[in-house]
């Protein structure tokens, strides 16, 4: 059975003195027994204050994005070296407001990916599809060639490391709404393109989370699909007592 994951992404969200308040407000309030892996992605500047708040608890601290360059003439950028070297091993790669805001695609992606699987990081891979893409009947289409041009390059083994993260990009601020039933057919969809590459045994393993606007009121029901194996979390992990409300739902 797989272990579902509850990953909060902060965004551009929280002050170090509010990274700080909201590590300590989770640390007594999350209690996974084991069955539930808490993630959490503060800003890049309060990554090291966040590791060193986490230790000793069940929350692992990752990083939203890193260049897939070692070192080099990239202002503004951190490299996967800079991350471990603060103990963080897990990063979120591809999410919908980089590909949107700052233009990264499928071949930028790609290198990204490769590097995750080089330095031997935990990858958790967005995919997902805009509104239009939605309404013309184009989703499994653009989640597919997302799957394949970022990802497929890559030896099965690097799916020991990968966690998919499906965004609907059209059910997040758009007033349109997404279903669990939405949901499920898209995570299983995910998982026969990657069995048809990989196998039964990679796809049966790889865990996929859904990213679409998941909340303490339907986090439960999304939960229950058989292929949804947890959320990737956006507002809704900057309250203490939601976070762990949606990690609750997470053990049953």
């Amino acid at each position: 059975m797989r272990k579902k994951i509850v990953a909060g992404n902060w965004k551009m969200h929280k002050t170090l003195p509010e990274t700080e308040v909201l590590i300590k407000e989770l640390r007594e309030l999350v209690d996974t027994e084991n069955k539930v892996s808490v993630i959490i992605a503060p800003t890049f500047v309060n990554l090291t204050s966040a590791v060193n708040l986490a230790k000793g608890s069940d929350i692992t601290v990752a990083a939203q994005n890193m260049h897939f360059e070692d070192a080099g003439a990239y202002t503004g950028e951190i490299s996967a070296d800079m991350l471990q070297v603060i103990e963080v091993n897990t990063v979120i790669l591809g999410h919908s407001e980089r590909r949107a805001y700052f233009c990264e695609t499928d071949d930028i992606l790609k290198l990204k990916a490769i590097q995750a699987y080089k330095k031997g990081m935990t990858n958790i891979f967005c995919v997902g599809e805009k509104l239009a893409e939605r309404k013309e009947n184009k989703h499994f289409e653009i989640v597919e060639k997302q799957l394949i041009n970022a990802l497929f390059t890559l030896p099965a083994e690097a799916f020991e490391k990968i966690v998919i993260a499906y965004e609907p990009v059209w059910a997040i601020g758009t007033g349109e709404t997404a279903s669990p039933e939405q949901a499920q057919e898209m995570h299983q969809f995910i998982r026969k393109v990657v069995e048809a590459q990989y196998g039964k045994s990679v796809a049966d393993k790889l865990r996929i989370l859904y990213g679409g606007s998941v909340k303490p009121g339907n986090a439960k029901e999304i939960f229950s699909k058989p292929d949804v194996d947890g959320g990737l979390i956006g507002g809704a992990a900057l309250q203490a007592k939601d976070f762990n409300a949606i990690i609750e739902a997470g053990k049953s």
